[in-house]
């Protein structure tokens, strides 16, 4: 795991430390120092911690005149223990919707198991969200993780969705076109 960088093509586009209304906003990452682990795999010092013990995250894009953020994240989803949904809920996604971004996209290619809890913050972001015209989505999350996603039934709130070729959209596209695809699917 301590091979899993953060994309980083887009870095001349958006970094998340420079960005002043981000909660990452002047966080200093080491290229060499290894601190943070998920269970006992180290995972690559350019992942931001959020509050949780088994997740991380890197904002690579939040387009404030569009009103998206694209995020990637790594580790275990765990609702059950660490009521992951809340703490990425309140200490990133709100931020970003104080300021007004509602359409988050969430690439979970990384995400290596989920561990379901509570729906009462799923059911609270989609209401929020929806009520702004937004969304969230999970792109690429693994197969077997994706089966205990919808086992719990939270696909409902938060979308799921497979662009295995991500890489080659710069940011506004790969919005575009997950926007697009859900606006076709609503109509």
């Amino acid at each position: 795991m301590h091979d899993i960088e953060p994309y980083y093509n887009w870095q001349h586009i958006y970094l998340s430390e420079e960005d002043e209304r981000s909660p990452f906003y002047g966080v200093e990452h080491s290229q060499f120092e290894y601190k943070d682990a998920v269970y006992n795999y180290y995972i690559h010092p350019q992942w931001d911690y959020f509050g949780s013990r088994t997740l991380y995250l890197k904002v690579l894009m939040a387009d404030y005149e569009e009103g998206y953020a694209i995020m990637e994240l790594i580790g275990e989803w765990n609702d059950a223990v660490e009521n992951d949904i809340m703490t990425l809920k309140r200490d990133v996604l709100e931020v970003f919707m104080n300021e007004g971004i509602y359409k988050f996209i969430l690439i979970a290619e990384n995400v290596l198991n989920f561990h379901s809890g509570d729906r009462d913050y799923y059911e609270e972001l989609h209401e929020e969200l929806s009520d702004a015209e937004g969304w969230i989505v999970c792109l690429n999350m693994p197969s077997q993780t994706q089966y205990d996603f919808k086992q719990a039934k939270l696909n409902q709130f938060i979308e799921l969705m497979e662009i295995h070729n991500w890489r080659v959209y710069k940011p506004y596209h790969l919005y575009k076109k997950i926007n697009d695809q859900l606006a076709a699917r609503l109509t």
